[in-house]
């Protein structure tokens, strides 16, 4: 007799607390990169990706607005950034060919995004787990960071009106080794991500 094959986990987004104006909501892609965060904020847990992110906080959005939008989370280095917190002036996406698109149709579509006017490093967000030294190498030419939600999430900022900032916990060097380093990276990137909301957060 043939056994079935279990079905797959399947992920569902994740409020904790209550969205409110008097609040920021504090935005993470993974449970992982959560683990040590308290109640004092709402968190919303989207899922990884950009698609993800856009439609959960989208929602998230639709019936409240808070203070100001907080993403947190990690991202891969593309230029030997060592590991750590830091804030992100400037973000892309790193997989939307917007200039062609805009040689088609003479409208941008993925323009990049200021979303600190202090200097800072830039952020390419696209729908790649980013994990091999030649892509790093080209990603490095326009971006210092990597990551999969970032764009997506000031992109709903900007459309709500919702101000927006970044803060990303350095992980992995964006490389070969990128998929092994993660996963315990991400619990130290909570931890420090956790420490860094309750010293710049009120």
């Amino acid at each position: 007799m043939l056994l079935s094959p279990l079905p797959e986990a399947s992920f569902t987004a994740r409020l904790r607390g209550e969205v409110r104006p008097d609040r920021p909501l504090i935005v993470v892609a993974a449970e992982a990169e959560a683990t040590c965060f308290d109640d004092t904020h709402p968190v919303l847990v989207t899922g990884m990706g950009k698609v993800r992110a856009a439609v959960e906080l989208t929602l998230a959005l639709s019936s409240a607005r808070p203070r100001e939008i907080v993403n947190v989370g990690t991202a891969g280095s593309l230029r030997d950034l060592p590991c750590g917190v830091v804030e992100v002036s400037r973000v892309i996406q790193h997989d939307l060919p917007d200039e062609v698109l805009h040689r088609l149709s003479g409208v941008h579509y993925g323009r990049p995004l200021a979303v600190r006017p202090e200097p800072g490093p830039t952020l390419a967000t696209g729908d790649a787990f980013v994990a091999d030294g030649r892509t790093r190498a080209l990603l490095a030419e326009r971006a210092d960071l990597v990551d999969m939600e970032g764009y997506a999430i000031a992109s709903v900022a900007e459309r709500f009106g919702v101000p927006v900032r970044i803060v990303k916990y350095v992980s992995d060097q964006a490389d070969e080794s990128a998929e092994r380093a993660w996963p315990e990276a991400a619990a130290v990137a909570s931890g420090a991500l956790a420490d860094w909301m309750r010293r710049h957060l009120l």
